[in-house]
């Protein structure tokens, strides 16, 4: 069940982010809020990541009374945040690797 959870997960993810990539080719350039993934720092780069998995949660979910009323599901529970975690940790394995940080 577990596995199932956590690939259904991940399918939606990349769906999802397509989904967002296809949004974002909509968007004015004021509203670009990633202009480069290159970093002065890994911790700039870092907030980079969650950034933009917020910003791909927003642009999936834009309706913010149901983003609120599905946040207290996963801040109780501790699986759903970890796979927040990993979708941040993928996000900042991209950043890593345009800004070679694993030199």
């Amino acid at each position: 069940m577990k596995n199932i959870l956590k690939s259904m997960l991940l399918v939606s993810f990349l769906s999802l982010t397509t989904l967002s990539y296809a949004q974002a080719a909509d968007m004015k350039s004021g509203d670009d809020y990633m202009p480069s993934l290159i970093t002065k720092t890994p911790l700039e780069g870092r907030m980079l990541a969650i950034k933009m998995v917020r910003k791909t949660v927003g642009a999936i979910q834009g309706d913010s009374k149901i983003k609120h009323a599905v946040r207290k599901k996963y801040q109780d529970d501790p699986k759903l945040l970890m796979y927040a975690v990993e979708l941040v940790a993928i996000e900042f394995q991209t950043i890593a690797i345009a800004n070679n940080y694993w030199r």
